[in-house]
């Protein structure tokens, strides 16, 4: 789930860091350049891992900023196809769930990732939310929302920054996982916690 990704990078100090301590005022532009950003095929940094050199230090006529040459390590989060992530509902509609981990909110199961039979039952108190149950020997089992939901990872895609946005889209995401619950053990946990005291005695 999560990788050390090392990196190369020229970009400018401003004059208003110089103060600091060198690696002090590098690290503190790297988290305003890094941290929290989706970089394609990596994943998404969620923190400055080390730095291991800084060269340069040039100041270039006319811009009072230094530039410097760092190459770090950065923590990135990139789960791979296959792994089993559990996370907190964030929203369920007609067209699925979507997950969060907290830290990251683009985790969407589709309907077709659900299990199967399942069904959407309309909230008619909210516009286009409701929530989805899964129908297995007769009995409703319920995602509400209140376990943790186990899913496996389907994708990961990077979508391109789109050049014209309509106003009724939502916002852009560089990094959207898919998921599934359509097997053994995934979904909100308390589904499976009887069938594991069975298998226990």
């Amino acid at each position: 789930m999560f990788y050390l990704s090392r990196i190369e990078h020229t970009f400018r100090v401003p004059p208003s860091l110089l103060s600091l301590p060198i690696e002090e005022a590098v690290k503190g532009e790297l988290e305003r350049l890094f941290l929290d950003k989706v970089i394609a095929n990596l994943g998404l940094c969620v923190s400055i891992y080390d730095i291991i050199s800084i060269e340069g230090g040039f100041i270039f006529p006319s811009d009072g900023a230094a530039t410097y040459t760092v190459v770090f390590r950065l923590i990135m989060f990139r789960p791979f196809v296959g792994e089993i992530i559990a996370a907190k509902l964030k929203e369920s509609n007609a067209t699925g769930l979507r997950l969060s981990l907290g830290f990251f909110d683009d985790i969407y199961i589709p309907v077709h990732l659900l299990p199967n039979p399942s069904r959407f039952k309309p909230d008619p108190n909210k516009r286009d939310k409701g929530m989805w149950e899964w129908e297995y020997g007769g009995e409703p089992y319920v995602i509400d929302g209140i376990d943790e939901i186990k899913f496996r990872v389907h994708n990961v895609s990077y979508p391109p920054i789109p050049i014209e946005k309509p106003k009724e889209a939502k916002p852009f995401a560089p990094m959207v996982i898919t998921g599934s619950i359509n097997d053994d053990g995934l979904g909100p946990i308390s589904w499976w916690v009887g069938a594991e005291q069975t298998d226990e005695s």
